[in-house]
């Protein structure tokens, strides 16, 4: 059985996730770096110790979390309807895939947001995310070059634009109510490629 496997089967009733679901709830409310082992045991009700059964500490809660929404993100990249088709359709869908990224995952993108590379992890999630807004960028270029995106902005701002409105998302969009993933996504779509597009 590999580490991982051992980690996520854990001790009874607290698997890892579980772990990762508070960790990143208290590193968004106070702050990784001001979040102690202390305070994550205290909020789970066990011992540090029933916490490093799991990880060997708090650099690894923050990887695992980090990983855990850029893999997500990186996942929509390599979806059938972001690979063919036109660039425009395949923008659209990496968009509306992060939407609901975002929708499932939305303290774990959160945390990612706000990540500043104060730390060889976050560096290492920070260009992961430079990876994934270079995928965009080139969409956008790509769009661009066949007549579907107005050529009057750098695909490079665009791409930045159209990920700052979905990131924004975080500030106020909560699960469960009565806006769904995908209904916000067509909302965000709308309105954003509408100006986006090149008129004919």
């Amino acid at each position: 059985m590999t580490e991982l496997a051992r980690a996520r089967r854990g001790r009874p009733g607290h698997s890892l996730d579980s772990l990762l679901d508070v960790a990143v709830a208290v590193f968004n409310e106070r702050g990784y770096d001001a979040t102690s082992m202390d305070e994550l045991a205290g909020r789970l009700g066990v011992t540090k110790s029933a916490i490093y059964h799991h990880v060997p500490g708090k650099v690894e809660l923050l990887r695992l979390a980090l990983d855990r929404a850029l893999d997500a993100l990186f996942a929509v990249t390599r979806e059938p309807g972001a690979r063919t088709g036109r660039a425009i359709d395949r923008l659209e869908h990496v968009v509306r895939g992060s939407v609901r990224v975002l929708a499932a995952e939305l303290p774990f993108v959160t945390l990612l947001l706000r990540v500043r590379g104060n730390s060889p992890v976050e560096q290492a999630a920070l260009q992961r995310r430079r990876e994934f807004d270079r995928i965009v960028t080139e969409l956008v270029r790509a769009a661009e070059e066949e007549g579907d995106v107005r050529p009057d902005v750098d695909p490079a701002v665009t791409s930045r634009l159209l990920f700052g409105t979905v990131n924004s998302l975080t500030e106020w969009y909560r699960p469960g109510g009565s806006l769904s993933p995908d209904a916000l996504a067509d909302a965000l779509v709308r309105t954003a490629f509408e100006g986006l597009r090149a008129r004919p």
